[in-house]
């Protein structure tokens, strides 16, 4: 896999052109930095290869879908063992409510991000799924009241 410092200016400006909207056409990202359609195509290819770009895909409105509450919940295990770690975040990767997981350090393991369509939803997961695992000590949930800023753009 490629380092950044294996990216030119070009490189960065084509991803950035495509973080913001992976829709462009070859043609429209070839003219936005100034090279003809093939080098601009075997750059983005190199890109994809080289693990820079992931994938593509739509950013749906979740509040349109009825998916309104975010709930932020810091989870923490019973025990930190290698068997519980592992049992958790095989367990997290089937529910697709948690739309992110992260491992942590701090005062609890695991930070989730929890999509739901409103309290009473969130509150079936909670009780029917998240605190049933076997390995779960500790959940505390933090309501999102706003958003202020969300995006999938990377400072490049």
């Amino acid at each position: 896999m490629a380092t950044k410092l294996s990216l030119d200016s070009l490189d960065t400006k084509i991803l950035k052109i495509l973080q913001n909207n992976s829709q462009h056409t070859l043609k429209d990202i070839a003219e936005q930095v100034n090279l003809s359609l093939s080098p601009t195509h075997d750059r983005i290819k190199r890109l994809e290869m080289d693990g820079y770009i992931k994938g593509y895909v739509g950013i749906l409105n979740r509040k349109k879908l009825n998916l309104g509450l975010m709930v932020h919940c810091q989870v923490t295990l019973e025990k930190q063992n290698r068997s519980n770690f592992s049992q958790f975040e095989q367990s997290i990767k089937e529910f697709p409510e948690v739309i992110s997981c992260h491992l942590v350090s701090g005062n609890f393991d695991y930070y989730l991000n929890v999509i739901s369509e409103d309290v009473e939803s969130y509150n079936r997961f909670y009780q029917e799924k998240l605190a049933i695992l076997p390995s779960v000590a500790h959940i505390s949930s933090l309501f999102v009241m706003d958003e202020i800023k969300t995006t999938t753009a990377l400072p490049l």
